[in-house]
């Protein structure tokens, strides 16, 4: 949907009032623990992610079990059973 220089520079016009005009509620605040626990969980979330994306490909090139195991610094045995069932859906 096309818009003109003048629609996004109202928008940002706008979107600038409501950013200054803004009054923060205690519903609104959220303890620095609570905020950094949220934030690692994410981290965690997205790291936990991106490490059974690379055991499938490792499955899929031919490693180990033995080897994924070693690089993860866990068991081949472990490393099989938790991320087996992920890499065969795969």
């Amino acid at each position: 949907m096309p818009r003109s220089v003048q629609d996004i520079l109202d928008h940002a016009d706008e979107l600038a009032k409501r950013f200054e005009d803004y009054e923060p509620s205690p519903e609104d605040e959220v303890a620095v623990g609570e905020y950094l626990l949220r934030r690692a969980a994410l981290a965690r979330a997205r790291t936990e992610r991106q490490v059974s994306e690379a055991v499938g490909l490792a499955r899929k090139a031919g490693i180990s079990w033995k080897r994924i195991g070693t690089e993860l610094g866990i068991s081949a045995q472990a490393a099989q059973q938790r991320y087996g069932p992920l890499t065969k859906s795969a």
